[in-house]
């Protein structure tokens, strides 16, 4: 019997285009979010064209491209700002839809947030799962106010750090990589049309993205520092200091920055669940399945995917656990093959000098090699 009603985890970008698939077709959805508030925060972010076509898929697309900047390259800079090379980024998505598009973290969120609402979907914020039963036919949850609520479906999608993951009885757990990224939004200089990022300079790389007609998403990738650090108001100053030697627009930007700019720190992590992605009828996906470093900038293509095609085979006429088989099968060769991609990128950056190490060509076959279906 096809599913009826689902309860999703998280409400963040998986847990909201899932929300949005499911409920498109005709299945019931509680989605609950553990924060009390629910809307869109954060710096920027870049959506490359298959997250642009899983957005396309639940309605969504339109608004946030009204905000977000597209564009189809990237330049390699020197420390200093000079230009090195300039690469086409491919259109993941289809020649019909932008390469890639820069946008406020802010802006899909709440574009997701309104959409999911307007879709029926009941929403219950600060509230999470308790504990949970299965039989062969559905999944009783208690939540954490005390509440009850049956299901044919538990999907997990609450982000690397998932609480519901270890709840499920899967053991994996997420691991530094050994960097770390400073992150702030600013005023977008007016020559800014793409994404850069400078090489050579005195950390492991520095960088930028347009996100909207105004403001820009720049960060800075660094070796682990102080986990006292990790937060969204790290000190300008040490992002200043530790940014120093960086010249050019990126210079620029960071030089301009008002004293009271939320500067977001954060060690990298990766996790990935080589196992069953499921036990029964409860599941995993997204970045509680998945999360790789941000080197490739598919981290919220890789999340949306995954949420198109949970909904697309979970909602078909077969048993919801060979469904469940079949989503892990389709999705896993290609989210680790991102990830490992990303990871050797890192490698890279941790280790100037290695031998064979070639970042464009890396980026460049793993975008190709998206350009087919997921």
């Amino acid at each position: 019997m096809p599913i009826q009603n689902v309860l999703v985890v998280g409400g963040g970008i998986t847990g909201s285009v899932l929300s949005l698939a499911l409920a498109q077709r005709n299945v019931t959805v509680d989605l609950v979010e553990i924060s009390p508030r629910w809307f869109g925060v954060g710096h920027g972010i870049t959506l490359q064209g298959n997250a642009l076509k899983a957005l396309r898929s639940v309605g969504v697309l339109d608004r946030v491209l009204a905000r977000a900047v597209p564009f189809d390259r990237m330049r390699l800079l020197a420390a200093d700002g000079e230009a090195m090379t300039e690469l086409s980024t491919p259109h993941t998505g289809g020649e019909d839809l932008p390469a890639t598009a820069g946008a406020l973290r802010s802006d899909l969120q709440n574009a997701l947030c309104d959409a999911v609402r307007a879709h029926g979907v009941e929403v219950r914020l600060g509230l999470s799962v308790e504990r949970f039963e299965q039989t062969a036919d559905h999944v009783d949850v208690t939540f954490t106010d005390g509440s009850t609520g049956r299901y044919d479906l538990l999907v997990a999608a609450d982000g690397i750090h998932s609480s519901m993951r270890a709840m499920i009885g899967i053991t994996t757990v997420p691991r530094p990589v050994g960097m770390s990224i400073f992150r702030v939004v600013a005023e977008r200089p007016a020559e800014m049309d793409c994404a850069e990022v400078y090489y050579g300079g005195p950390r492991y790389k520095a960088g930028y993205s347009p996100i909207s007609p105004d403001r820009c998403y720049a960060y800075l990738l660094d070796e682990n520092l102080d986990a006292s650090l990790i937060g969204p108001r790290a000190p300008l100053a040490l992002l200043r200091e530790r940014g120093a030697g960086y010249g050019g627009t990126w210079g620029k930007i960071i030089g301009s920055l008002p004293d009271d700019t939320a500067v977001d720190y954060r060690w990298i992590e990766s996790v990935l669940v080589d196992g069953p992605w499921h036990r029964g009828r409860a599941t995993v996906i997204g970045d509680a399945a998945h999360a790789c470093p941000p080197l490739i900038a598919q981290g919220a293509a890789m999340c949306a995917e995954d949420a198109v095609l949970l909904a697309e085979l979970v909602t078909g006429e077969g048993p919801v656990e060979e469904a469940l088989d079949a989503f892990m099968a389709r999705r896993l060769p290609r989210v680790r093959m991102v990830l490992e991609n990303s990871l050797r990128l890192a490698e890279w950056e941790i280790n100037p000098g290695t031998p064979g190490a070639d970042p464009a060509r890396i980026m460049s076959e793993t975008l190709h090699s998206l350009t087919a279906a997921a």
